[in-house]
């Protein structure tokens, strides 16, 4: 998370960064940096959705490129939320924070707001070339820094963090790293970059010290946060005049750094820092000192990496005791980033972060319309049928359980409700250290309010054990928006009709797994059957959505997203190497599929147009991808049943946009698919997959909700000579299309 001013500071001391021709070795990659800044520097859409296809190509890129100049990349991801809740409040403000940036979007003003597949498309496209990869169980500094000292190799990351640690290979700040433009003859090709040490910055004060750096950290404040008795050092060194003395003037770690430097030690650096800030108290002193010394363990690299084994054995070895509780499948799944932090952080303390996502603040959030899939799926990750129930403190449920007794805390915009069964998500989750036994087990001081204080001590509390009967409804908080401020809702576990639970998700077959996604979703193998396996995921995902949304997406809408999948498709099988047979049984004229391609392409809102935003468009894309989202979660958890859908190709916001800008102007979807015989079969399929599905999730409006879509289509229609939208998917029976689309699939 960083040192706040670090990084500022060291960029400008340009000695500092040595320019270096980076090729042949290995390189330790902090994932959360690599999609963030690869998505953000890049400039990818980020109000309509965001342009999967567009950051996959990018992600395959720099994979690329790293392969060229013979470098083996090793991408760690950051996992679940520390269980100490030490960054609580951290974590906390930046989703407050990223929900403002999100409404700033919305109104075409700036913002920064990762879209919310983002992560998941870099897990695939690392599995797709073989890059090894492992999530921890929390966050990730330390464990990358204990590997790349292992390894003596550099870190690639934006982490200011990495100013601190001593790392005999270095740390590339990824500003520097140049991999767009390679450099050097083909056999010797390279990257040219800018590498860091510690012990570089340490020589330039004349000092080998670089303890003395992790001191520096604690006392100028990263996400902990510094002690307010930290105030009086600076004090002190300002009446010193150790802030003008500094190399560069006025500069605030300058000054401190010429000062703790200007020791023999360590030791004798907190000495004098422990008797300034304890103001002579010798109890105060001894706590002062005691608290600085164990955060100065933060930052200390010189034990054995964990995931040097899991790289070296091939993700078979164990990475953390975070996820022990859990079956071994899914823990091993949690270490190959293939179940999200936050269905862990559910698991492990009961409380959740939502993304945030550019959509209309005024309405409810978007994630209410998935509520239902994370129900179902706390039910699986919390009940167990037949048992007491053992809870640790720091649970939500350990809160009142009463209904409406909620709370606004003005301080912080944060609004709390704990009326059951609301809503929920997960954002980044946080990144914590508590996972490998060092971290810091009280809470740090805040600026947030009593109030809060009172909160995060309950979160954090000590692990009393109570016993509940099985019958006594268990919660997840959820933080999730209202407006532009945060709101904590208790959801209730839902419990699924076959009782399937966390012991027995192994054991039980696929169909019943399948069974159990299908009836969250309200879907039917028959209805999916036309669609292939890869496509019934988002398909069921879809019908879902047209049932759950609020407003109710419009038909037009359905038909743009439609038609983004059927795109991806094309993308799909225009790729090199691609044999077109995985989908097909008959001849397939490729080059008037290319044509198709083309022209749904041609559609795409570009860079620059100066058109306004559809905040109705908006809430209603992002309800879907917040559907998908969980649902992916969901079958992540339940092993797969379904095959997981590639993301790229599935939706692209500035796509969806601009084709539902094209139906809107009074043309219909055959004219985009006009030549294509695949994609024109593939687009009536998914068509009457979805409608199936929304009939079989609610039988009883089934006759209502078709009257609907035809009085719908009538209005739609006139004006326009009858040219009604849907109107030949319609008179074209569901029964017949099924049957000229198998033709060109196969199980």
């Amino acid at each position: 998370m960083g040192v706040h001013g670090l990084t500022t500071y060291v960029e400008g001391h340009r000695n500092l960064l040595k320019d270096v021709k980076f090729r042949d070795s290995r390189l330790v990659i902090d994932g959360s940096s690599l999609y963030y800044r690869i998505y953000f520097n890049h400039r990818l859409d980020q109000q309509r959705g965001g342009d999967y296809d567009h950051f996959s190509g990018l992600l395959h890129q720099f994979f690329s490129a790293l392969e060229a100049c013979k470098i083996q990349p090793y991408v760690v991801l950051d996992g679940g939320m520390d269980p100490s809740f030490k960054k609580f409040a951290t974590l906390r403000q930046r989703l407050l924070s990223k929900i403002k940036d999100a409404d700033h979007l919305s109104h075409g003003r700036n913002g920064s707001v990762l879209p919310i597949l983002a992560r998941r498309v870099l897990i695939q496209v690392v599995a797709q070339r073989g890059v090894p990869l492992v999530q921890c169980p929390t966050e990730a500094d330390w464990e990358i820094a204990c590997l790349a000292h292992q390894w003596k190799c550099p870190v690639l990351t934006s982490d200011s963090d990495f100013y601190i640690f001593d790392l005999p290979g270095g740390y590339l700040p990824f500003q520097f790293f140049n991999w767009t433009n390679l450099n050097g003859k083909a056999s010797n090709r390279f990257i040219s970059a800018r590498c860091y040490t510690a012990s570089g910055l340490c020589l330039s004060f004349s000092s080998i010290h670089c303890e003395i750096l992790a001191l520096s950290a604690v006392l100028i404040g990263n996400d902990y946060g510094a002690l307010k008795e930290a105030d009086k050092v600076f004090a002190m060194l300002n009446e010193n005049g150790f802030m003008s003395k500094g190399r560069a003037s006025g500069s605030r770690i300058d000054g401190l750094l010429l000062w703790l430097f200007s020791f023999r030690n360590v030791t004798e650096a907190l000495k004098d820092v422990t008797e300034i800030m304890g103001g002579g108290k010798k109890g105060q002193k001894d706590v002062i000192s005691s608290w600085l010394r164990e955060a100065m363990q933060e930052y200390r690299v010189d034990t054995q990496s964990s995931l040097a084994r899991w790289f070296s054995e091939a993700g078979n070895a164990a990475v953390g005791a975070q996820t022990s509780q859990l079956p071994e499948c899914l823990s091993t799944a949690v270490a190959r980033g293939l179940l999200a932090p936050w269905v862990i952080d559910a698991f492990v303390t009961r409380r959740v972060f939502l993304v945030a996502q550019v959509e209309n603040s005024k309405l409810a959030s978007s994630h209410c319309s998935s509520e239902a899939i994370r129900q179902a799926l706390y039910g699986i990750l919390l009940q167990k049928p037949n048992k007491i129930l053992t809870r640790r403190g720091g649970g939500a449920g350990q809160q009142a359980a009463g209904p409406h007794c909620g709370f606004q805390m003005q301080d912080t915009g944060l609004q709390e409700n704990t009326s059951q069964g609301m809503r929920g998500g997960r954002g980044r989750g946080g990144r914590g250290r508590g996972g490998r036994g060092r971290g810091l087990s009280h809470s740090l001081p805040t600026q947030q309010g009593a109030i809060d204080a009172l909160h995060i001590e309950q979160a954090a509390g000590t692990a009393t054990a109570e016993a509940y009967s099985v019958n006594d409804p268990i919660f997840v908080e959820e933080y999730d928006r209202m407006h532009l401020n945060l709101k904590i809702n208790r959801v209730e576990v839902q419990p699924l009709r076959n009782h399937l639970h966390l012991e027995g998700i192994a054991k039980a077959p696929v169909a019943v797994r399948l069974g159990v996604l299908l009836e969250v979703l309200g879907a039917s193998e028959s209805a999916l059957a036309p669609v292939p396996p890869h496509m019934q995921l988002p398909v069921a995902v879809t019908a879902f959505w047209m049932q759950k949304a609020t407003p109710t997406p419009s038909q037009l809408q359905l038909q743009a997203l439609l038609l983004c999948m059927v795109y991806g498709e094309l993308c799909l099988n225009s790729q090199a190497g691609a044999t077109h047979s995985q989908h097909t049984t008959q001849q397939v004229n490729w080059a008037a599929e290319r044509r198709v391609q083309a022209g749904l392409d041609r559609q795409r809102v570009r860079a620059g147009e100066r058109r306004g935003l559809d905040l109705a468009v908006l809430h209603s894309f992002s309800q879907w991808q917040s559907c998908l989202w969980s649902t992916l979660c969901f079958n992540q958890l339940l092993l797969l049943p379904l095959p997981e859908p590639h993301l790229p190709c599935l939706f692209s916001g500035t796509l969806a946009h601009g084709l539902l800008r094209y139906l809107n102007g009074g043309r219909n979807a055959e004219s985009l698919l006009a030549g294509g015989s695949f994609s024109g079969h593939l687009y009536w399929s998914l068509l009457s997959s979805v409608n199936n599905c929304s009939f079989k999730a609610n039988p009883s409006s089934s006759s209502s909700g078709r009257g609907r879509r035809s009085r719908g289509q009538g209005r739609r229609g006139r004006g326009r000579g009858g040219r009604g939208r849907g109107a030949q998917g319609w008179s074209t029976g569901v029964d017949e299309l099924n049957n000229r689309f198998a033709l060109l699939m196969h199980e």
